[in-house]
């Protein structure tokens, strides 16, 4: 998992696994889901970030278990 944020452009863009998109659906106003030929979520974009996510230049990652 990979995790990009563009201050350029203020986009967040979550990818899951690598792959050709072959399909986008905005579920919400500003947030993009990407889909393989599969239809398995590659990736997750959400633009103007810095309004939606606190602290969108930083990350922390949790493994639970």
């Amino acid at each position: 998992m990979k995790a990009i944020y563009d201050s350029k452009t203020d986009t967040l863009v979550l990818e899951f696994k690598p792959g050709p998109v072959v399909e986008s659906d905005e579920e919400k106003p500003g947030v993009i889901l990407d889909f393989d030929a599969d239809g398995d979520l590659v990736s997750m974009e959400i633009l103007d970030a810095s309004k939606r996510v606190s602290e969108a230049r930083s990350m922390q990652f949790q493994v639970a278990g």
